[in-house]
């Protein structure tokens, strides 16, 4: 069963996905960077952040794919 955030990203245009992708890849720098500084309270943050990234990196992909087709 898809999860409720990817069917949400099936919605949003191309140009969206992709300007959330650099929006999230930053978040996940800060993320980084905040947890070799001065430590996270909650890690699992860093994770859910590679997560985001990598279904968004997914979605475009499919349409990239889509479109060669």
């Amino acid at each position: 069963m898809a999860s409720k955030r990817y069917l949400e990203l099936q919605g949003l245009s191309t140009e969206t996905l992709k300007e959330e992708l650099v929006q999230s890849k930053s978040n996940l720098a800060q993320l980084r960077f905040d947890h070799q500084s001065k430590g996270l309270q909650d890690p699992t943050e860093l994770r859910n952040g590679k997560v985001e990234v990598a279904r968004l990196q997914t979605e475009i992909r499919v349409r990239e794919l889509k479109d060669m087709t």
